[in-house]
């Protein structure tokens, strides 16, 4: 960081510059828990000499937020992973069931969206595709902040949603399924080559929301791959021609996260999860009737509170997620 050409890459250095800043962070969080523990050993030792009830509760509340501080630094320390570091697109779509699994859908995208909202990310909607009565049929945001693609990388799956339909006049129980994507945005030191012969590029009107921001002119681009059959969308720009270049970088990100999950041997698993969007194939439940429970069927982890998860607290599942190393 020292040397003169060190700035001569903007790109390269800012990244160098934020993982410095990140492991220095990590450290000097760890050299304070060291100090506060020892000095609360001392207390302790006066606590067992005295037997002191406010000191008993001051090193309990010292204990616990140091305990805190330390399990946070410890997932720092899995979030390892060439990508981790990067920001992240989550894309969203709805299973088969029309109305109810598209409201789910929805429902699934607030989530993330007061998720990184409570952890002070940026959030872009990036393509929406709305349904006829409610919800989204299919959906893309993209979320930057630090290590978001570390953190949601493996909510990509399927997640069920059981409840008393609101749609339903019979007041009836239904169960609605959604499937989750994600994967990272790619830096520039990444280069993938995509051929103009190997893509077919569509422009089309948004379905945007109205008044102001309703686009009148077909802006919106469509890019699929034919080889992969993988496809993007783009709309939140007027500019068809930064849509455009919006859509190739995600669809440069999907092409690299294909090759990635190839080498790692996880790709016919996961691509088979995403296409098969139904039962058996969930990785989390969200059960609001006739029992309330939210179950991660990889971990087993249960939360008995649907509401706060659906309000973004999901931070639990993606602790235990990282902690168990579920891909």
């Amino acid at each position: 960081m020292e040397l003169s050409s060190f700035w001569n890459d903007q790109k390269k250095a800012e990244k160098i510059i934020k993982e410095k800043n990140h492991l220095s962070n990590i450290h000097s969080t760890f050299e304070e828990l060291l100090s506060e523990h020892a000095d609360n050993k001392e207390l302790l030792q006066v606590l067992l000499k005295e037997n002191n009830e406010n000191l008993l509760k001051d090193l309990t509340i010292n204990f616990e937020r140091n305990l805190s501080r330390l399990k946070k630094i410890e997932l720092f320390c899995f979030l390892s992973d060439e990508n981790d570091s990067l920001d992240a697109y989550v894309e969203i779509h709805a299973g088969a069931g029309g109305t109810e699994s598209q409201d789910w859908a929805e429902m699934l995208r607030r989530m993330y969206v007061k998720w990184s909202d409570k952890n002070n990310f940026k959030i872009e909607l990036i393509h929406e595709n709305r349904g006829e009565e409610a919800g989204v049929k299919s959906s893309t945001i993209k979320i930057t902040g630090n290590y978001v693609y570390g953190w949601l990388k493996r909510e990509s799956g399927v997640h069920r949603l059981v409840r008393i339909s609101p749609f339903d006049s019979g007041a009836r129980r239904h169960t609605s399924f959604a499937s989750i994507w994600v994967y990272p945005v790619l830096n520039e030191n990444i280069n993938i080559d995509i051929l103009d012969k190997d893509i077919r590029v569509d422009t089309y009107r948004s379905s945007g929301a109205g008044g102001q921001h309703v686009n009148t002119t077909d802006s919106a681009v469509r890019i699929t791959h034919l080889p992969t059959s993988i496809v993007v969308q783009c709309q939140n720009e007027r500019s068809q021609h930064k849509n455009k270049e919006t859509a190739l970088n995600m669809l440069k990100a999907r092409l690299y996260e294909l090759e990635l999950k190839k080498k790692q041997k996880d790709f016919e698993v996961l691509e088979s999860s995403k296409k098969d969007i139904g039962w058996g194939s969930q990785i989390r439940s969200y059960v609001l009737q006739p029992y309330r429970l939210v179950k991660d069927n990889r971990t087993n982890l249960e939360v008995s509170d649907p509401e706060k998860v659906l309000n973004g607290d999901i931070t639990e599942f993606l602790e235990a997620s990282v902690y168990q190393g579920v891909s």
